[in-house]
């Protein structure tokens, strides 16, 4: 196939601009021509240096990039795009047969957001492309919205005004990342329910759901600290965790490996000195097994009798992004559910949130709510534990995030 002619653009196109690379013209063609179905304008080189001259000319808000290409590969030319301030931040996402975790860890510190296997699955590449468009463009959103509040605050002159904003910003992004209830009500095999209030000084709590083939990926987690810095972490923990689904769920120690990397490779990059604690939970559909992996709080398992097993989780992780190896840390322990059996996942923000006399809430007080509305749907034992929480702190502010996870199956 011969290379599209990207040398006269349409003027300011509505549409998104993608530019393919590739060495091969079958495969070039083949993404390309279905890629402009769906109204994209496309771009195309067949090797590194073409790629970097037409990003330098024409600056597509995303790029997809085979990796195995003579001369220059395409972890070199990522590299090159993410060493230089015009370029650093537009997307990248691989193309590649190399599917080892070694090589997708490469691809991610090469600057990365995200990759694809071949032979292409076209469906799974629309999907990919959508969503890494829409982070860039909320990511832009967020950078416009910070720079209008700076500059109110220059005018102002006003430094409360600039840190409250910052905040503001934060728990935005907090709640943005979280699935709602619509997503969650999606997830038939499973009765789920989410909560999360940040606090007035803003943590970093976090929580997702995510459907994958006949597994469902659910995790919480904590980023250390407080403030705008803590709220990125957990934007990078949330994308790297749904990049990283395509491995295989059976074997979550990899999967925490590979996401540790991924997110201390960041951390690094950026000189942020964060970590998180984080627990991963592997369902499975057909035979209702619960794989636990990492470390966090405890895992409170209800069951439909009333019945609520404590489960450890401190000999099952390490801090996440803290340093580059942590497999030797990392376990997993499996349980079954049954029908009206269910988990409740809480952040450190529910027991040890204090009321004016400075009496923490406490794991015993969640778990006697949460066993008095043990046979209710997921949302009613959300309810009622927040409930309870809000009475026990009364008028006192709160410090840290309140995040709950309640899930049942049906």
């Amino acid at each position: 196939m011969a290379p599209r002619d990207n040398s006269n653009p349409v003027s300011a196109p509505l549409a998104p601009t993608l530019l393919i690379v590739d060495d091969n013209p079958a495969n070039l063609g083949v993404v390309a021509d279905f890629l402009e179905d769906y109204a994209f304008n496309i771009l195309t080189a067949m090797d590194g240096t073409d790629a970097l001259e037409t990003v330098q000319k024409l600056a597509p808000d995303l790029i997809l990039l085979d990796v195995m290409m003579p001369g220059m590969d395409g972890f070199a030319v990522c590299q090159r795009l993410k060493a230089a301030a015009t370029t650093r931040e537009i997307p990248v996402i691989f193309m590649t047969a190399l599917a080892s975790p070694i090589d997708k860890v490469k691809g991610f510190e090469a600057g990365a957001v995200d990759y694809v296997t071949k032979p292409v699955n076209q469906e799974e590449l629309l999907a990919r492309v959508r969503t890494h468009l829409h982070i860039s463009a909320l990511t832009r959103s967020l950078r416009a919205a910070n720079a209008e509040i700076h500059a109110l605050n220059a005018r102002l002159q006003a430094e409360n005004l600039r840190m409250e904003a910052e905040l503001d910003i934060t728990r935005r992004l907090q709640q943005m990342l979280l699935p709602g209830p619509a997503e969650l009500a999606q997830i038939k095999a499973l009765d789920i329910a989410g909560f999360m209030q940040p606090a007035a000084e803003v943590g970093g709590d976090y929580y997702d759901v995510v459907c994958h083939d006949d597994h469902i990926l659910i995790s919480m987690g904590d980023v250390t600290g407080h403030g705008l810095e803590s709220g990125v972490v957990m934007l990078m923990v949330q994308t790297a965790v749904r990049a990283l689904l395509t491995d295989t769920l059976c074997a979550p120690v990899r999967f925490m490996d590979g996401l540790n990397r991924t997110l201390y490779a960041n951390l690094k990059r950026i000189g942020v000195d964060k970590s998180l604690s984080l627990t991963l939970l592997d369902y499975q559909r057909q035979t209702g097994q619960v794989t636990i992996c990492g470390q966090h709080e405890q895992v409170l398992v209800l069951r439909r009798e009333g019945a609520i097993e404590v489960q450890d989780t401190l000999d099952l992780g390490f801090q996440v992004g803290l340093v580059e190896e942590i497999t030797p840390f990392v376990g997993e322990h499996s349980i079954s559910l049954r029908s009206g059996d269910g988990i409740v996942l809480y952040s450190d923000g529910f027991t040890e949130a204090a009321n004016a006399a400075g009496e923490l809430y406490g794991l015993e007080r969640l778990c006697q709510v949460v066993r008095a509305h043990s046979i209710e749907p997921a949302e009613a034992i959300k309810k009622a534990a927040v409930a309870a929480v809000r009475q026990f702190i009364g008028d006192h502010e709160v410090y840290d995030d309140l995040a709950l996870l309640v899930i049942k199956k049906n």
